[in-house]
């Protein structure tokens, strides 16, 4: 049953995704193009100015940006479909391996910070909505608005001069571990940028839940379940919260997209070897191959989680099911 409830969406969802994420191709690949300098400039620096004809057209021949712009395009896209996403002159590797790398860091990252947003957004919000414009509301909506306006580069550089002058404590400066290799040290050096992505991901969380918590206490079922001696406790969660749990989701789902692709400036900081510092550095050195594969993955990476939340929708909440 439940195969056939999600059958007709799922397809239609799957053509939207693939529309997607042959757009975000298209323009990423000329968005690249547009931007001035090329591999060899970016190899070589002020260097390439003393190349003779013969040998730029060697290098340009070497990199492939010698054939027309359509031919790159749908050589690249031919390659993808093999699993060939490009090699890496950098590191010497190709991009599939780099990101074999770089992906379960970021992962990671994103899971330690979505984590530490529900912990702290949904109960603050939930205490908020408890009384409205109260202090406590007040209170609740004012760390909400900083965890907004307060940029996650300056609270991260923040926290990380005020530890290691103060106490000595830079778990980042002794070179990344991986959580295979040295668990409590990888979650040391995952603590300060999960906290940092975390406090800024809990305030649209809070801020949903609040809305969504006040939504639902005024409906009528909430009235009746009360009056019928429900204790507070389990009336605020198996029937305030388990109904607000739709919007809630929704913006999980989103921020855990986002922080896929956007925490390039959080792992750059904390020298974080994830796919965001990828992308960065392929673009830094003009690595066409690089850049458009990563960007890619990040894409179909966020529409893989978009889809499962529209599946989850399907389980949590029976009138989405009826819909």
């Amino acid at each position: 049953m439940l195969r056939d409830l999600i059958r007709r969406p799922l397809v239609h969802r799957l053509v939207a995704a693939l529309g997607t994420l042959l757009g975000v191709a298209v323009f990423v690949f000329v968005m690249l193009r547009a931007i001035p300098g090329d591999q060899i400039t970016a190899g070589l620096g002020t260097e390439a100015a003393a190349l003779t004809p013969a040998q730029r057209a060697a290098l340009e021949s070497y990199y492939g940006i010698d054939r027309p712009l359509p031919v790159q395009f749908f050589s690249w896209l031919g390659n993808l479909v093999t699993g060939n996403l490009g090699f890496s002159s950098r590191a010497q590797t190709s991009v599939l391996d780099l990101t074999a790398q770089s992906l379960p860091v970021t992962l990671e990252l994103a899971v330690l910070s979505i984590v530490l947003a529900l912990v702290i957004g949904i109960p603050l919000g939930m205490l908020s909505a408890s009384r409205p414009n109260s202090p406590r509301d007040l209170v609740g909506q004012a760390i909400g608005l900083a965890g907004l306006s307060i940029p996650a580069f300056l609270l991260a550089t923040t926290l990380l001069s005020v530890l290691a002058a103060s106490f000595g404590w830079n778990p980042n400066g002794q070179g990344y571990a991986r959580l295979t290799d040295g668990p409590l040290l990888n979650l040391q050096q995952m603590l300060l940028p999960s906290l940092v992505l975390g406090f800024g991901i809990a305030a649209p969380i809070m801020r949903t839940t609040r809305t969504a918590v006040l939504d639902v206490r005024s409906q009528d079922f909430v009235r009746t379940a009360r009056a019928k001696g429900v204790p507070p406790r389990r009336l605020q969660v198996r029937h305030v919260l388990g109904n607000a749990l739709v919007p809630i989701l929704t913006m999980t789902g989103l921020q855990f997209g986002y922080l896929l692709g956007g925490a390039v400036v959080v792992e750059q900081i904390f020298s974080l070897p994830g796919i965001g510092r990828q992308v960065l550095l392929g673009i830094q050195q003009k690595e066409y191959a690089v850049v458009q594969s990563t960007v890619l993955i990040i894409a179909l990476a966020f529409v893989v989680v978009n889809l499962l939340t529209d599946l989850l929708y399907r389980v949590i909440d029976p009138r989405v099911r009826a819909a």
